[in-house]
């Protein structure tokens, strides 16, 4: 039987009919716009695509998308769409978060998907602050953030969500912002594309709470000479002019160049299909904060055995050895103990 074609979609489908209640100016109205506006390009059904969120300003997205979706528990949406992934391989999985639903009670959640490259798709919206409860720190906020919740300045050191990610062997990692539609449709275009665990973190303008946050690196006039771009297979160079790069230095630490002193062949020469998470997590470190040249795209893509299909071929290995399985007798299987 020949699969019936994919129809043909406009941004208007995948727009639900629910009014959308961010703050005017947050930019989580662009990566609204920029994922409703890919997924036509996408090739995918409405009816096969799921997104799944915890709690936060970032966690209202299933709301405004015309797909499946859930708005979970906070901190849990990994974990909750890790059992969806796996049921249905059928399904396109996306995960909505926020910097604190994401990093502070869904760590674990978060670094465990990533760790067993369970096959989602996961959009971190990164503001580095508390935007839905009113402007609390987060665990990407600076050190010395002063917030209702840290009035003489927050003392802990923030969360880097690449490095986060990497460290937990994600098999995708990339970086995107939300003040440039064409790079996030292509950093999400890549997410999506990659069979495992892929992670996009994305800064994003919260202009109530913590506003600026990038705007020294992001900003229009400042981006050539603040975002360094990551391309696979080219040296790595930014600025205007392409006059400065990333080279490494003889103690193996990457560092910035001018490219007229250290000369092209120094530049290091991006490989995002590198086995060894090493060398991206180093360049996820050369920048201290969003103030600093900071590296934006993809880090890492390689390919590892997906969750979702190493389980299912554990079941059919184990039904071929010994038949279905009874859970009567699992449950009754080994010690047991009598309380009187």
């Amino acid at each position: 039987m020949t699969d019936v074609a994919v129809p043909n979609t406009t941004r208007k489908d995948w727009a639900s009919d629910q009014e959308v209640r961010w703050c005017p100016g947050c930019g989580d109205y662009s990566i609204l716009a920029a994922m409703q506006m890919l997924l036509p390009e996408l090739g995918v059904r409405r009816e096969n695509t799921v997104f799944v969120s915890g709690i936060g300003c970032a966690a209202r997205f299933p709301y405004y998308m015309s797909t499946y979706g859930m708005h979970s528990i906070h901190g849990r949406a990994p974990a909750i769409a890790t059992g969806l992934a796996v049921t249905r391989p059928d399904l396109d999985v996306w995960v909505v978060s926020g910097d604190g639903d994401a990093l502070s009670i869904g760590g674990n959640h978060l670094i465990h998907a990533m760790r067993r490259n369970v096959n989602l798709t996961i959009l971190l919206f990164n503001n580095q602050i508390y935007g839905l409860t009113k402007g609390q720190y987060s665990p990407t906020s600076e050190q010395g953030k002063v917030t209702k919740s840290t009035p003489f300045g927050s003392l802990e050191a923030p969360f880097n969500p690449v490095s986060v990610a990497l460290g937990a062997e994600a098999s995708f990692v990339a970086r995107t912002h939300d003040m440039d539609r064409k790079h996030m449709q292509e950093m999400f275009r890549r997410a999506h594309a990659h069979r495992g665990a892929a992670l996009v973190e994305i800064y994003q303008n919260c202009n109530v709470f913590n506003d600026g946050a990038f705007s020294q690196i992001s900003g229009r006039d400042q981006r050539a000479e603040m975002l360094i771009p990551l391309e696979h297979g080219q040296p790595i160079r930014f600025g205007a002019d392409g006059g400065r790069g990333v080279a490494m230095s003889t103690d193996g630490h990457l560092q910035l160049v001018d490219v007229a002193e250290a000369g092209e062949a120094a530049l290091l020469v991006h490989d995002e299909t590198r086995e060894d998470p090493g060398l991206a997590f180093a360049l996820s470190r050369l920048a201290r904060g969003p103030f600093e040249p900071t590296p934006i795209g993809v880090f890492r893509d390689v390919v590892r055995p997906e969750y979702g299909a190493g389980m299912a071929q554990q079941i059919l290995d184990a039904q071929e050895r010994k038949g279905p399985g009874d859970l009567a007798t699992l449950l009754a299987s080994g010690g047991t103990w009598t309380v009187s």
